[in-house]
């Protein structure tokens, strides 16, 4: 893991002051597609550098940007969440200045794919028109969004059945992809709840035993399944 600063580039075109992310780098020998990854509302936590890790393991340069680099989860969650709602906002400037990054990096290929996670899975979504790849995991839609969609890369989505925040998500984002003639892998697992790829709980502790009771946390079963989809999907459009 390598801490990557953004600063610079940001304040050219008014991101966050500061910015920042870790870039998760793969074993095999490069240049390597990239990907950017777009943490979950609790942050750039130790759950998230895990999956940036997993990312990298699958062959792909992996850029976790930090959303809330400029004062954390509690000044930036809710104007970060209130951009991907709106979608527009400085947190999708921030989003272009770690793809540019990518770009420019003589280790990537320049083949870039975005995949987020709960409020990422927003991101990633509403950010698709920009990417080779996407990958949507129980991201909120937007309310056009036959318009968000009619420009979209080609996109793999993940929700839990179980999920009660997203309910009929799945089916609503898989319609309106075939509207807009875009390729996509769309599914919805019966067994999981939100926030189903994470490897352990995530966010505050006090918090966790109301996550139990909405049925949010890791699915293993649901997960392995997910990843392979993803990495598969990500295989076809970026190698």
């Amino acid at each position: 893991m390598v801490d990557i600063d953004l600063t610079a580039r940001a304040a050219v075109v008014g991101g966050s002051q500061p910015l920042r992310g870790i870039l998760e780098t793969p074993d095999t020998p490069g240049p390597w597609p990239g990907v950017v990854m777009i943490h979950e509302a609790f942050g750039l936590d130790d759950v998230m550098r895990r999956q940036a890790q997993r990312l990298a393991a699958a062959g792909f340069l992996t850029l976790a940007v930090d959303l809330y680099s400029a004062g954390g989860a509690r000044r930036c969650l809710v104007p970060t969440m209130t951009s991907m709602l709106r979608g527009q906002g400085r947190a999708f400037t921030d989003i272009e200045v770690a793809r540019n990054w990518l770009v420019e990096s003589a280790d990537c290929t320049g083949k870039i794919g975005v995949i987020g996670f709960c409020m990422g899975g927003g991101f990633a979504l509403i950010s698709a028109e920009d990417f080779d790849v996407a990958s949507v995991n129980y991201g909120q839609l937007p309310r056009k969004l036959d318009a968000a969609v009619a420009d979209s890369c080609p996109l793999v989505g993940s929700f839990g059945g179980k999920d009660v925040t997203l309910r009929g998500a799945a089916l609503k984002l898989g319609t309106a992809l075939n509207r807009a003639g875009v390729e996509h892998d769309i599914k919805e697992y019966p067994t999981a709840g939100h926030a189903f790829l994470n490897d352990a709980e995530a966010g505050p502790k006090v918090l966790r035993p109301l996550e139990r009771i909405l049925g949010m946390g890791p699915d293993p079963v649901a997960a392995e399944d997910a990843w392979r989809r993803i990495d598969s999907f990500f295989g076809r459009h970026l190698r």
